[in-house]
């Protein structure tokens, strides 16, 4: 048996379990990735990559890597359109989803992109891989573990059945919504599976564009007797399409999904199907995401409907909370309950997600379809002008994600410093940038063109009004000095930092949350480590 030992071992190689390596690796620690499946995929779910990710993907210095590698290219509108069929008549349209325009916002430093969810992975893999103290080996399969109180021993197999035996400081599964790493834990999934059952089918149609008459969109919602999807997915003429509503046990061959593509498009094309398969749209909650040693991230511990493209980005997310929090602990300036602070941050905003995501699931199940949409008459155009209004009145909220996307905040964290203040009042759409701590740092451009967020450290970022008394400075830095935290402090030129985080220090962590805010330096460093029983002064 080969025996390895690491800091940590993440199971699963999707975009969570990559992007986890990744937060660790340039954090100094070593990190091995195991990945049952070999490499390689045709028949992405996630599409979506949203502004959130992508500001992670620009501290990881790799998000004009992704850009460049965009299929479509990058200024490729990100629209939706609504039609009776592609060879019929527009019913809505859509501008701008998820915010992936490419041209500088006040509100963030990095713009959403549309993109399969393989091309994301090849790109935080190539990463991943520069990394000298990160390894992903890929067909080698967890099978079980169990826990010391310093350390992980877990038992793996590879491609011809060698078992392999890694001892790690922590282990941590991002191995999906089937996740092994879960059942090792024994936690429970709740809420409902099987709202709805869909298929993903990949195929390549050379001349579709050309053929309809409809402008450049990354989705086609087409509202016939049963909604269907349908979009350019990558180079070479490929194309994703997803009939909704199959029947309990209902598959489609190839030929019958080509049919279906055609009877939906109203468009005669030599349709050919590359990949079809079921997917099932759930809303799952873990009810623990911890056993000690041994945590979840990603679809492992949390399952969305697709609608809005949170998914796949919640995991990256899981990935950022749980990896500075694992590197400070192991670098022995995170307290004893730092990591205990990941599930109380991350539980709660899951749910609030999920809920959304099911929102946007129930208004698709309502279909707008109507008898006579598609006829060509005045009564056929009044159908379509009502069933548009409704559209534009109701589905913006699954493309038009910003308050979701940016709005998080920790209102349940135990290593906030909170404050007597209401939260920011709650709207998916629109995102009001807030500096109360447990929210999401706002966001500047600095007069050289820099991003606010490219000056902050990687450990904890004290942001100081220009005219601060040298004397609070001096003691923030003996403070993090004592405790050997990583601290960072900066007066960006150009920012109005009281106005925009209304307090002359406001110190942020390496999440880019903030932490604490005030106008004269307390002692709060302890506390927000996750000291425990650490004394705010």
């Amino acid at each position: 048996m080969m025996h390895r030992n690491t800091d940590v071992l993440v199971i699963g190689a999707g975009p969570v379990g990559l992007a986890l390596a990744i937060e660790l690796g340039l954090r100094g620690l070593h990190v091995v990735v195991a990945e049952r499946n070999l490499r390689g995929g045709l028949a992405p779910r996630a599409k979506t990559t949203n502004v959130r990710t992508r500001g992670h993907l620009r501290r990881w210095g790799i998000a004009d890597k992704l850009a460049a590698a965009s299929p479509l290219g990058i200024a490729y509108p990100n629209d939706i359109r609504f039609l009776t069929s592609l060879a019929g008549y527009e019913l809505a349209h859509i501008k701008n989803a998820f915010s992936a325009a490419p041209e500088r916002s006040p509100d963030y430093p990095e713009h959403a992109q549309w993109i399969p969810q393989y091309t994301l992975e090849k790109i935080l893999l190539e990463r991943a891989r520069t990394l000298a103290n990160v390894e992903v080996h890929f067909d080698l399969t967890f099978v079980s573990a169990t826990q010391t109180g310093t350390q992980v021993q877990a038992l793996l197999l590879d491609g011809a059945g060698a078992q392999v035996q890694v001892n790690a400081r922590y282990l941590v599964g991002a191995d999906g919504a089937r996740s092994s790493v879960r059942d090792l834990l024994g936690a429970k999934m709740e809420g409902h599976y099987g709202l709805s059952r869909n298929y993903n089918v990949i195929f390549r149609a050379p001349g579709l564009v050309q053929a309809h008459s409809h402008g450049r969109a990354v989705m086609y919602w087409q509202l016939g007797q049963t909604p269907t999807l349908i979009g350019p997915m990558d180079g070479g003429d490929t194309w994703f399409f997803m009939p909704t509503g199959l029947r309990e046990n209902q598959t489609l061959t190839n030929h019958e999904a080509a049919q279906r593509i055609r009877d939906s498009t109203g468009i005669d094309l030599p349709y050919e199907v590359l990949s079809a398969d079921v997917w099932v749209a759930s809303e799952l909650l873990a009810d623990r995401y911890r056993d000690r040693r041994v945590f979840l991230a990603g679809d492992a511990c949390h399952l969305h409907p697709p609608f809005g493209g949170y998914g796949l980005n919640m995991g990256v997310g899981d990935a950022v909370d749980l990896g500075w929090k694992i590197a400070a602990t192991l670098q022995g300036w995170g307290g004893a309950m730092l990591l205990d602070s990941y599930e109380p941050e991350r539980r709660p905003v899951h749910r609030s997600v999920i809920d959304e995501a099911v929102s946007n699931h129930q208004i698709l199940r309502g279909q707008f379809a109507t008898e006579g949409l598609a006829e060509d008459s005045p009564a056929g155009s009044a159908r379509r002008r009502a069933i548009g209004a409704q559209i534009m009145a109701t589905r913006p909220r699954e493309f038009h994600t910003l308050g979701t996307v940016l709005g998080v905040a920790y209102q349940s964290s135990p290593i906030i410093v909170n404050e007597n203040a209401e939260w920011p009042a709650r709207d998916g759409q629109k995102y009001c940038p807030s500096a109360r701590p447990g929210c999401l740092a706002p966001h500047a451009w600095l007069d050289d063109g820099r991003s606010l967020y490219d000056t902050f450290g990687p450990g904890f970022t004290l942001v100081v009004a220009q005219g601060t008394d040298e004397s609070q400075l001096a003691r923030a830095r003996e403070d993090a000095g004592q405790l050997g935290i990583p601290l960072e402090i900066i007066q960006p030129l150009g920012v109005p930092v009281v106005k925009l985080y209304q307090a002359k220090l406001t110190l942020v962590r390496p999440d880019q949350h903030v932490a604490w805010r005030g106008d004269t330096w307390r002692s709060v460093l302890s506390y927000v480590t996750g000291a425990a029983g650490a004394a705010l002064k």
